[in-house]
């Protein structure tokens, strides 16, 4: 839910007393017209909050916490479970584990990393909203989150298949699953994982925690989606193509 513009400008009159409009947009690298658009319509994106809140040096997860709709964020940021840790590895990443692990007659290093392997790729990634909400959820969850948002499930599922999800549902779907807030937030990219308390390493130690079969039956999967996603890309693709053709 986007933030009222009333209770915004409160918020900026707190943190920038001294600060103009014209200021806080070139700091914070935000158009003039947008924040004046949001305003005018009296409803401040998330984004906006964040993009301030880093500029002035401030917790985008406190400043946000500090409004009364995302009031549960302004206690202490409970750590993701290690499944959440590993829905934020990308599937290059996992890839580059799964060889790395491979004995070096296959191009690996026989072992868990090596200094040769390439840092973790930062959250998020092209599928890390859906991968997420798939490492939390019950069987139910989805249900559930409509039943508490009014959200309706195919709408809900759109957005997932979008990669994208709005910070309300982020949250909505953490308390639904009983996990922390941060998890969402950062596969939908608000904010980071450093910005979210996440443990530095976390996201590696989780991914080596992983057995040798469980790493290579989750790569499988990710391959397996990656593939449904590239062969529905075709197709429309060659839809288009073929509509042109017919125009032209």
């Amino acid at each position: 839910m986007p933030l009222p513009a009333k209770a915004f400008q409160l918020w900026l009159h707190r943190v920038a007393p001294s600060a103009s409009t014209a200021d806080i947009c070139r700091i914070s690298g935000i158009k003039r017209t947008t924040l004046a658009q949001q305003l005018v319509r009296g409803k401040v994106a998330e984004t906006t909050l964040v993009s301030i809140s880093r500029a002035l040096d401030l917790s985008p997860l406190a400043e946000l916490g500090s409004f009364d709709h995302y009031a549960e964020l302004a206690a202490a940021p409970q750590q993701p479970t290690p499944a959440e840790l590993v829905s934020q590895v990308a599937t290059m990443d996992l890839l580059r584990a799964v060889i790395s692990r491979s004995s070096p007659s296959y191009g690996g290093y026989g072992d868990h990393g090596s200094s040769m392997t390439p840092a973790l790729t930062p959250a998020p990634h092209a599928t890390s909203v859906r991968n997420w909400v798939d490492a939390i959820d019950d069987g139910e969850l989805r249900h559930r989150v409509s039943a508490a948002t009014g959200v309706a499930p195919q709408n809900y599922s759109a957005q997932l298949t979008a990669n994208r999800l709005s910070p309300e549902l982020a949250v909505a779907t953490a308390r639904a699953a009983g996990v922390g807030f941060t998890g969402g937030l950062v596969a939908t990219g608000l904010i980071t994982e450093a910005e979210a308390g996440w443990t530095p390493g976390a996201k590696q130690a989780a991914l080596d925690a992983l057995s040798d079969g469980e790493l290579s039956v989750l790569a499988g999967e990710r391959l397996q989606a990656l593939g449904k996603a590239l062969r529905r890309h075709e197709q429309e693709q060659a839809q288009t193509e073929k509509i042109w053709e017919n125009l032209g």
